[in-house]
């Protein structure tokens, strides 16, 4: 989505030649399923981080762009606001020393860059939702000078028709207007990456969908949003917001909304991006000069650039990706439900959570969606969401239960054997799948470090609100840089 745009406004016939273009692009991607026109080789697995920049105080530091300036790296990137960077790390085969291979470059890559951004006041942070984040940092101004975010956030409010409201329940309780998307730059995620074959998109999918409130719960890590305490993961519920078209007529119509779950499992990733096409508007109606039917009869393939952007406006937690990589398609499944940090260490533990029970769960006699319904999974994703490591979560077998039960009795020994099936190395399998196991048993994680701390120093020792949220952050900027698991960290 940061890629610069040409056009400023649009007209009724670029919204139709758009149309008709997506429609077209999307017989064409029907038509490359049938023909099997992808790789079958080694699959892998890639991985994006979202990054906060902050200043010396824990406050959020409106720079990225001299930040990367500094740093001079391909692999991070800007993104919407300007107190984000993204890092993308380069994808690589899921076997071996794959995890201790990412921990050492994603260190490595981060720290070097950490260094590089002292030089200009600026520290970057791993976290769900930056805590010392406030109404005065979110605003039009502070999203990144690029042309494709301001052309997002203009053409969001012309559907919308009004400003957006962000309305949050938790431990307290959000009530906010916002004129502009800048909201959404408070969310950063990680999101893990995973090229399948396209016979083997559905099941990926569909188990990605059923164990997201259970990563949720077990990974959340953004307990605070305009200095109030919300929900544990809060990220969820404010990018669900953030990025509504729909003004509150349509909501009650039943019309979809662009962060979206999903309303059922699927037999195809041809599914998704027809539903993309069915359901959805163009925010971005913009046309390229490829005939997709020329480029895919003379035996080459097409880039699919109108079918692509349509995609990145409809925000999945579980996204489909085509891509083409030097000249051959492929599909993955981009797995977006997780925040930032608390650690490198606490990401690769969640991923291989991941990718391990994703494994097992694809290769099971009777695939778990069989067997719950998909609001069941929807319901457990805002459960995830809203309480944490301390969710009651629905299983098949085990009805409503406890998060933490269920993922040492049942869900861990299964991520194990997935990634034993993966030919992942022993020691870093059961050292990262270790992580989640004390998470359960301590029931301790990112965001129940964050609540317990800022309780400490709000309630306990009596700072006002602001300062314990700032103190907080600046203790959690400086336990993330040990790697150490969130878990372990003592209250600052």
């Amino acid at each position: 989505m940061g890629e610069k745009v040409a056009a400023t406004q649009f007209s009724r016939e670029d919204r139709q030649r758009y149309r008709e273009k997506v429609k077209r692009n999307l017989d064409v991607f029907a038509r490359m399923l049938r023909e099997a026109r992808f790789d079958a080789d080694k699959r892998s697995i890639g991985l994006e981080i979202e990054l906060n920049l902050t200043d010396n105080a824990g406050v959020p530091a409106l720079m990225n762009q001299a930040a990367l300036e500094e740093i001079a790296d391909p692999a991070f990137v800007t993104e919407l606001g300007q107190f984000n960077v993204e890092i993308n790390i380069p994808p690589r085969l899921l076997t071996g020393d794959v995890f201790g291979e990412l921990e050492q470059q994603v260190r490595a890559s981060l720290n070097a860059a950490e260094d590089k951004v002292t030089r200009i006041g600026a520290h970057m942070m791993l976290v769900g939702i930056l805590p010392t984040l406030g109404e005065q940092h979110l605003n039009d101004s502070a999203l990144t000078a690029n042309p494709r975010y301001a052309l997002l956030n203009e053409q969001i409010f012309a559907a919308r028709g009004e400003d957006l409201a962000l309305r949050i329940d938790g431990v307290e309780r959000l009530a906010a207007y916002a004129d502009s998307i800048a909201p959404e730059a408070a969310c950063t995620s990680v999101q893990l990456h995973q090229l399948v074959h396209p016979d083997d998109f559905a099941s990926h999918w569909n188990a990605a969908q059923a164990i997201a409130g259970i990563q949720l719960a077990v990974g959340a890590n953004s307990p605070f949003f305009f200095g109030k305490e919300l929900w544990r993961e809060t990220r969820i519920a404010l990018f669900e917001q953030a990025t509504d078209t729909r003004p509150e007529e349509l909501k009650a119509q039943g019309v979809r909304p662009r962060v979206w779950f999903g309303e059922r499992w699927i037999t195809s990733i041809f599914d998704l991006f027809e539903e993309n096409v069915r359901y959805f508007p163009a925010l971005l109606p913009l046309c390229e000069d490829e005939d997709p039917e020329a480029v895919l009869t003379r035996g080459d393939t097409p880039a699919l650039g109108e079918l692509k952007l349509h995609n990145g406006t409809v925000y999945r937690w579980n996204r489909p990706v085509y891509e083409v990589v030097r000249g051959r398609p492929h599909v993955r499944v981009e797995n977006r439900v997780l925040p930032a940090g608390p650690t490198v260490v606490d990401i690769l533990a969640n991923a291989a959570f991941y990718y391990g029970l994703v494994r097992t769960l694809t290769e099971s006699e009777r695939p778990i969606w069989s067997q719950m319904s998909f609001s069941a999974a929807e319901d457990n994703l805002h459960a995830g969401a809203r309480d944490g490591i301390d969710a009651r979560v629905y299983w098949p077998g085990v009805g409503d239960v406890p998060v933490t039960e269920l993922v040492l009795r049942r869900l861990l020994p299964l991520a194990h054997e997935g990634l034993e099936n993966y030919g992942v190395d022993p020691f870093a399998r059961d050292r990262l799948l270790g992580i989640i196991e004390r998470r359960c048993v301590e029931e301790a994680n990112g965001a129940s470090w964050q609540s317990r701390t800022f309780r400490r120093l709000y309630e306990d020792d009596g700072l006002d609100r602001a300062e314990a949220l700032r103190r907080m952050t600046v203790a959690y900027r400086d336990n993330m840089h040990s790697n150490e698991p969130a878990h372990t960290w003592p209250l600052g």
